[in-house]
């Protein structure tokens, strides 16, 4: 059979490789893919974008299923298309994509369900937003509403930092004219502490498969330092979800938000990444919905998947997640991503990468920000690649990745020295700092 996936990023290869282990799959088309899928056994870039346009490809080539990895697509309704011309594809409609493309809608139905978060308003009126920041006098987060590429979210530690999101976001709309909607309202949240955790699971409108639990690091700079990005590396499991942690975030979040989609006329497929924020005592509130699969936490969760993920979104597709049981590698997986000088703010892109390691049974290299120039990868995008590894520890996961990461070379590469950081210090009984990045829509 053939598969479609649609995106070009680390998330998108990691997909297509799963998807390429299944023995009744010829094919994956990758749209528009990048440097690492061109090359790949099985895989094909497509150079395609335009939702009529790919569905026209899958009813041509006779394409079993499309997954949809980022939000853009989702938001712009390409689940809602594809099913009026009867073609099968996992992923929420336009409507249940509100989850994420709209901030605004996402608080608003999480208090109305009763799911825990952060104490929240919205506004649009830039003097109605100072006043509140004045009146609540605290740490704040300020998010622009709608999908903003990763920089709509401002974590304000005084009321000045707030004062001049606001003015950024509605006074100025700096996010509304770069990102069509996004920008024309802010939410204004409390700043929470804790230990931040993604929660993925597969929804097939009202059974869910939790996936294994994943932390990933959101600062740029070792020791969450520095300015918010997609996403520095991430590690699978997380052992903060613990299995107490566990059973309370499907009971208090999960299935309410399920049960809720349902309740409000927009039943739910596809994944849904619950970004959480995880206090001392173990409560766990909802700091962001992704509708989608993370990104760098894909990569280190599809390494330790040992079930057939075609056979898993067929399931889910058709309604029959309650027939399965995920199986999963008992080791950890740790992934270090690897990125462009300039990022996030400015990346310089077009450098030659070279010394790529090559793939291994417990080494992949996920290509993301990459093109092909001739025979030449280069860099294409912000986050570059995302060496993942497995080890027997987060120990040992995290020496192999790194021994992949010295291997490659290219001009102004930044990464970080110590993803896996909280994980160890948690083994080793250090205290931690509150992450405190209250969430990023741009994973």
């Amino acid at each position: 059979m053939k598969i479609l996936v649609i995106g070009s990023g680390g998330r998108e290869h990691a997909l297509a490789w799963k998807l390429a282990q299944s023995p009744r799959v010829k094919t994956v088309f990758v749209a528009p893919g990048n440097g690492g899928t061109a090359g790949a056994a099985h895989l094909e870039n497509l150079a395609l974008s335009e939702i009529e346009r790919l569905a026209d490809f899958c009813v041509a080539e006779d394409v079993h299923l499309t997954v949809v990895g980022p939000e853009a697509p989702l938001a712009a309704g390409v689940v809602d298309h594809f099913r009026e011309r009867r073609l099968r594809i996992f992923g929420p409609t336009r409507a249940a994509a509100q989850l994420e493309s709209s901030k605004a809608y996402a608080k608003e139905f999480m208090q109305r369900h009763g799911i825990p978060t952060a104490q929240h308003r919205t506004f649009t009126d830039p003097a109605q937003a100072h006043a509140y920041i004045a009146e609540r006098n605290c740490a704040l987060v300020v998010k622009a509403d709608g999908l903003a590429a990763g920089k709509g979210v401002v974590v304000a530690s005084t009321p000045e930092e707030a004062h001049a999101a606001v003015d950024d976001m509605l006074e100025r709309n700096t996010y509304g004219v770069q990102h069509g909607e996004a920008g024309a309202r802010v939410v204004i949240e409390d700043f929470l502490e804790g230990e931040e955790a993604s929660f993925i699971v597969l929804v097939d409108g009202t059974r869910v498969l939790p996936l294994a639990s994943s932390q990933d690091h959101k600062r740029l700079r070792d020791g969450d330092q520095g300015p918010n990005t997609g996403g520095m590396g991430a590690y699978s499991p997380a052992p903060v979800v613990t299995p107490e942690v566990h059973a309370r975030v499907m009971r208090e979040i999960i299935m309410p938000t399920v049960q809720g989609m349902a309740a409000d006329g927009h039943p739910y497929t596809g994944f849904l990444y619950a970004g959480l924020m995880i206090d001392r005592q173990g409560h766990a509130r909802t700091l962001e919905f992704n509708c989608r699969l993370g990104d760098p936490e894909t990569q280190p969760i599809l390494m330790r998947l040992k079930s057939d993920l075609v056979h898993v979104l067929d399931a889910a597709i058709d309604g029959k997640l309650d027939t399965l049981e995920l199986q999963w590698d008992r080791r950890t997986a740790l992934a270090v991503v690897m990125a462009a000088p300039g990022y996030p703010e400015a990346p310089r892109l077009g450098g030659a990468i070279d010394g790529l390691p090559a793939p291994a049974e417990d080494l992949q290299v996920f290509h993301a920000g990459t093109r092909l120039d001739g025979d030449v990868l280069r860099t294409a995008g912000g986050r570059v690649l995302a060496v993942t590894a497995l080890g027997d520890s987060l120990r040992m996961a995290q020496q192999r990745a790194y021994s992949g990461v010295r291997q490659i070379r290219f001009e102004g590469m930044q990464f970080r020295q110590d993803i896996g950081w909280r994980a160890l210090d948690k083994a080793q009984g250090r205290p931690k700092t509150p992450q405190g990045a209250q969430g990023d829509p741009g994973r």
